[in-house]
């Protein structure tokens, strides 16, 4: 029996470990079969509480003794995250003169909070994990005001915001389903620990799900995409991810908290962005969110590599 669970726990650590791989096949196979795809858009806002919910159950006590415990570097760490990005996002709309759907879109990414699997990075990265859960509970916590208000500020002169929508898709679909989730796992105890290896997989799953679906919803888009829009993409993620590290080095929150750090305001929840496009903008909208998603994946997994590399003792 113990041989078994070990197996399958392997099995769940390597699908977790190599989502990236699992996002590109997914996005290929959404692009040339959208069909079965776009027949399961109208579950897609409960996947993504189903999602939320999972991550829930997964945060134990130790994190919010974390944050508890040190406010100040995760204050540092969530007004770095709804500043650096949003602002970076606004600033390359206006220079890539993007079309208003898609400055939207690149906004509203840049407003979302940090990314879920910034956490399993930062493990691989062997950078500071409970700083990160704690990033990442506190800037989902507080998304239901941040995301659609800096949003509506920035993102308004391209298209209409509205703020009480959105506020109510992101308290439905995040706020909810993770304090059920952290209910559930509050009244089991102990007795969840045996399964929980498998909500993270559960994350990348959905992850997945939402970023085919957006290819495929797009298809006719993907070949219209301009450079422009690739390079801005790639260029915040790149600028979030060096940002974060530089935050951290001037407060000189040492090596591992700079890493997490970079990958936490480097990655965005862009799977939670992808979703509030579709339910109040458009599919073209959605498209720098889902291009986020594969370009953050693929940047932070290299930073990893190269870091795992260095040999340099990490403080």
């Amino acid at each position: 029996m113990g041989n078994k669970r070990s197996i399958a726990d392997n099995v769940i650590s390597f699908y977790t470990k190599y989502f990236a791989v699992w996002v590109v096949i997914g996005g290929i196979l959404a692009y040339y079969f959208p069909a079965p795809f776009v027949k399961l858009k109208p579950a897609m806002s409960s996947f993504f509480a189903l999602t939320m919910f999972g991550i829930g159950v997964a945060v134990s006590g130790d994190e919010f003794k974390n944050i508890i415990r040190k406010p100040v570097i995760v204050l540092i760490g969530c007004v770095s995250q709804f500043i650096i990005m949003p602002l970076g996002a606004f600033l390359l709309a206006r220079i890539f003169k993007l079309e208003p759907e898609l400055a939207v879109g690149l906004i509203l990414t840049a407003c979302a909070p940090g990314a879920m699997a910034s956490n399993v990075m930062c493990y691989i990265g062997r950078a500071d994990t409970a700083y990160s859960v704690s990033l990442t509970t506190v800037s989902t916590l507080l998304c239901p005001v941040l995301t659609p208000a800096l949003t509506l500020l920035l993102a308004k002169s391209y298209l209409p915001v509205k703020f009480l929508p959105m506020f109510i898709s992101v308290i439905s679909m995040v706020v909810l389903p993770l304090f059920a989730g952290m209910t559930v796992r509050y009244l089991l105890g102990k007795r969840i620990d045996k399964i929980l290896k498998i909500f993270p997989a559960i994350s990348v799953t959905f992850i997945i799900f939402i970023c085919s679906l957006v290819i495929a919803l797009n298809q006719s888009y993907i070949l219209m995409l301009t450079i422009s829009v690739l390079i801005s993409v790639l260029i915040l993620n790149i600028y979030g991810m060096i940002a974060g590290y530089s935050v951290g080095s001037i407060f000189k929150l040492g090596t591992r908290r700079q890493r997490t750090l970079a990958i936490e305001i480097g990655m965005q929840n862009a799977g939670l962005g992808t979703v509030l496009a579709l339910e109040h903008f458009s599919e073209k909208t959605a498209l720098p969110a889902v291009i986020f998603v594969f370009v953050c994946i693929l940047t932070a997994s290299a930073m990893v590599e190269i870091w795992n590399r260095q040999k340099i003792p990490v403080s």
